[in-house]
């Protein structure tokens, strides 16, 4: 199992929108995160910096492949054109991100 974080930016006018769809996700949006070996997933905001902090849990044996099969699926693309154009992506992301990758630095059970 690896813990993932990552990070974006939300548009301030976005923050309620994008609070009540994720409080409603889609069942096919649910099974194909599910389908991709990640687990324990949750998304937090920190105001009034707009920030979102997602962590999830990966249990599979390979993660790019899995991240491109999620990204295939109709439900997540649909899910994908509802989101992101709330969202902010950092300017220091690395090329290729969407949502930049955090390094873990400390972890207890």
């Amino acid at each position: 199992m690896k813990r993932m974080g990552l990070c974006i930016g939300l548009k301030a006018e976005a923050i309620e929108e994008y609070k009540r769809v994720h409080a409603d996700v889609w069942p096919d949006v649910l099974a194909v995160i599910s389908r991709a070996n990640i687990r324990n997933y949750s998304i937090f905001l920190r105001e009034p910096e707009n920030l979102l902090f997602a962590y999830w849990e990966y249990h599979g044996d390979d993660f790019a492949s899995d991240a491109a099969r999620m990204g295939e699926a109709p439900a997540m693309r649909k899910w994908w054109e509802l989101c992101d154009p709330m969202q902010q992506p950092l300017t220091t992301r690395a090329q290729g991100e969407w949502w930049a990758a955090m390094e873990e630095v400390f972890h207890l059970d």
